[in-house]
């Protein structure tokens, strides 16, 4: 299990090469990248916070549960902080598994820890100014099937 937290981006071929190589026992390598977009037409950059020490020991206890009920081979976290514009990468799930169900539904369940619950908070920055990004019901209803 690998976690990161980093203000530099990643390169995501290299992570999703390195995370897959040498999977002797596994069937499934699931991969899933989420990228800053501009929804409305105004967005500028997003500026991601957090408390380090903090986040990846919180981003650690999610990917042990993870592994733990879905019988995960491994897992990684990449997640950024700092300003990202639009277009740019800010994490990546990656799960490994012996069947594809099980690496698939653990992406989904990091995903939507990472989303809601992870110890991040954004701001979105626009020409008018900067928000705090609240959170969203979609997202903490999307926990709920876990």
């Amino acid at each position: 299990m690998r976690i990161v937290v980093q203000d530099a981006p990643f390169d995501l071929g290299t992570e999703a090469a390195g995370f897959a190589e040498g999977r002797a026992v596994s069937g499934a390598v699931v991969t899933f990248t989420g990228i800053v977009r501009d929804v409305d037409g105004g967005l500028q950059a997003m500026e991601i916070e957090h408390y380090p020490g903090m986040t990846e020991a919180a981003l650690t206890e999610i990917a042990e549960q993870a592994i733990s009920r879905w019988s995960l081979e491994d897992a990684l976290v990449i997640h950024r902080h700092g300003r990202l514009e639009v277009g740019d990468m800010i994490m990546m799930v990656a799960t490994a598994a012996r069947h594809r169900k099980d690496a698939f539904e653990a992406a989904e369940y990091l995903m939507d820890y990472l989303k809601s619950r992870a110890p991040f908070w954004k701001r979105e920055v626009t020409a008018d100014g900067a928000d705090w990004v609240a959170a969203r019901d979609e997202d903490e209803d999307a926990l709920g099937r876990w």
